[in-house]
């Protein structure tokens, strides 16, 4: 995969999903000749529409001759906002709004960890437009799992709890309401009645999302075309080569159901 060359990405953007939000995003347009759908990449929490997954994507994409959007949620990477107002909703509004104004067609939605979670919900809404997801490490309903009592309490007394971050940045903050919004907003344990094609890739050694939720939402999931990779050794970012060709070839064949 490292000796594809590497495409420019799309331009830099931004568009407004009706109430002022700058909400940033990259957009690189099909190829006229190439009939697919719109690959769409969904972050994780706190994460931007650069890292490595989607960067591989993009030289899939651009490989392909296929659309695919990526954006960055209000709050994060280059959109304006301020991080603490994020709310599971707010995002999933964005991720909304930028299928329906930004793209025409049939979507092909990828979600990293948390950005699997918002990929169901949206395919739940947009059940005309998705026509097939791809969930990266998801992580539906993180904020009933994944938090320990420790940061619970933290959230009684401060409305927020820190998390170290990771090669040296910055503690990971999480705010009170965005947990409200997590609850309200939870799939797991009901039927998920999304009907299009759902792939899951999961890491054996995922620590930060175990394994047992990748089987819950392959047993909830209401669609009788779903399918779990399970990567031996895999942990939660799932970037070592090997496994971005996995995610690569899955998209790939998924995309090429979709006309």
């Amino acid at each position: 995969m490292s000796s594809i060359p590497r495409p420019e990405p799309a331009a830099l953007s931004y568009f407004d999903p009706g109430d002022g939000r700058r909400i940033a995003y990259r957009l690189r347009p099909a190829d006229p000749k190439v009939s697919g759908p719109t690959l769409m990449f969904l972050p994780g929490y706190a994460s931007d529409m650069d890292g490595t997954k989607a960067s591989e994507i993009d030289v899939f994409a651009a490989t392909a001759g296929l659309a695919y959007l990526r954006l960055d949620y209000s709050g994060t990477g280059a959109s304006g906002g301020d991080f603490a107002e994020g709310t599971l909703d707010r995002w999933l509004d964005e991720v909304l709004s930028a299928i329906d104004m930004l793209v025409e067609g049939p979507v092909l939605l990828i979600g990293s960890s948390m950005g699997g979670w918002l990929a169901l919900h949206a395919a739940l809404k947009r059940p005309d437009r998705v026509k097939a997801l791809v969930g990266i490490a998801a992580a539906p309903d993180f904020t009933d799992w994944g938090i320990s009592p420790e940061q619970r309490q933290s959230l009684v007394e401060t409305s927020r709890f820190e998390r170290p971050g990771q090669d040296g940045a910055p503690p990971q903050v999480t705010h009170a309401r965005f947990v409200a919004s997590g609850t309200a907003l939870r799939l797991l344990h009901n039927p998920i009645l999304v009907d299009c094609r759902v792939r899951l890739i999961h890491g054996d050694k995922d620590e930060e999302v175990g394994i047992g939720i990748a089987f819950k939402l392959l047993e909830d999931l209401h669609s009788g075309d779903v399918q779990l990779t399970i990567i031996k050794w895999g942990d939660h970012r799932l970037s070592k080569l090997h496994e971005l060709e996995t995610i690569v070839r899955t998209i790939a064949v998924l995309a090429e159901k979709i006309t």
